[in-house]
C-alpha cells in the first residue's frame, strides 16, 4: 500500500527554498567562473539528497509499530517515558545528514498531547540528547488503546523541528507529520509488553521497517 497522505513526492517541500538558492548560486558561479563553480554544484547536490523524501510502502500488519524515521537504531531498552509518566520500552533512531529527514507516524491513532521543549543541541547520537535537546513529543493512543509516544529530537546541527499536527488529530501509520533539518533522532516509547523487532546498530527505513509489535 502506498502512503495516501504523501503530499509532495521526491523532494520535501521544506527543501525547495534551500535547493532553489543553491542551484541559482551554482548557475551564476558557472556563468562567471566556469569550472571553479564545481564546489557549489556539489553543495547543491548535497542539499538535493538531504531533502529527498520518497514515498514508502506501508506494512499492513495490525499490531506493527513502524519506524518514524530513516537511520540507525541506537537504543532498545526499558526507560521512563517522561511525557506520559510511565515505564516503557524505548527505541531510538539516529538520523545522520545523509538520511531522509521527514518523520512519519508509527501507528494508527489519536494524538492526545503535543509537547514542545526548547533545549540544547548536543550530538543526537548520545542518549542524553533525549532529555536535554530541543524536542517535540506526540502522545498517541492507538486504535487498540495502546499508548505510544513519538519524540522528535534536534541534533548537533539541527536547528529547527517542524511538526504539522496537533492534539486531537488522527494519524494514519506512515503519514508524514513533521521534518527535522539536518542530523537528529526520534525516540519511540512503547508499552513494556511490546516485542522489539530491531536491534542496536541496525539500519531502518521510515514506514517500511517494523520496530516492534504491540
Amino acid at each position: 500500500m502506498n502512503n495516501n497522505h504523501y503530499p509532495h513526492p521526491i523532494i520535501a517541500r521544506e527543501g525547495w527554498p534551500f535547493l532553489t538558492i543553491a542551484v541559482v548560486v551554482a548557475l551564476l558561479a558557472t556563468f562567471y567562473c566556469g569550472i571553479w563553480s564545481l564546489p557549489l554544484w556539489i553543495i547543491a547536490l548535497f542539499v538535493l539528497q538531504f531533502f529527498r523524501d520518497p514515498p514508502r510502502v506501508i506494512p499492513q500488519q495490525a499490531n506493527a509499530v513502524l519506524s518514524p524515521a530513516d537511520g540507525r537504531i541506537v537504543v532498545v531498552a526499558r526507560a521512563h517515558d517522561p511525557y506520559t509518566d510511565r515505564e516503557a520500552l524505548k527505541i531510538s533512531v539516529f538520523m545522520n545528514v545523509f538520511n531522509v529527514h521527514s518523520n512519519r507516524a508509527p501507528v494508527d491513532g489519536k494524538i492526545e498531547t503535543v509537547q514542545y521543549f526548547p533545549g540544547k543541541f548536543v550530538n543526537a547520537d548520545l542518549d542524553k540528547a533525549s532529555l536535554e535537546n530541543e524536542r517535540n513529543a506526540l502522545a498517541i493512543t492507538t486504535t487498540d488503546g495502546h499508548s505510544v509516544t513519538c519524540v522528535q529530537v534536534a541534533g548537533l546541527i539541527a536547528r529547527r523541528i517542524l511538526c504539522y499536527v496537533k492534539a486531537g488529530d488522527t494519524l494514519a501509520r506512515g503519514q508524514r507529520y513533521g521534518f527535522i533539518r539536518f542530523g537528529s533522532r526520534v525516540d519511540v516509547y512503547l508499552p513494556l509488553s511490546a516485542t522489539p523487532k530491531v536491534t542496536v546498530g541496525e539500519k531502518v527505513s521510515a514506514t517500511e521497517t517494523i520496530l516492534a509489535e504491540l
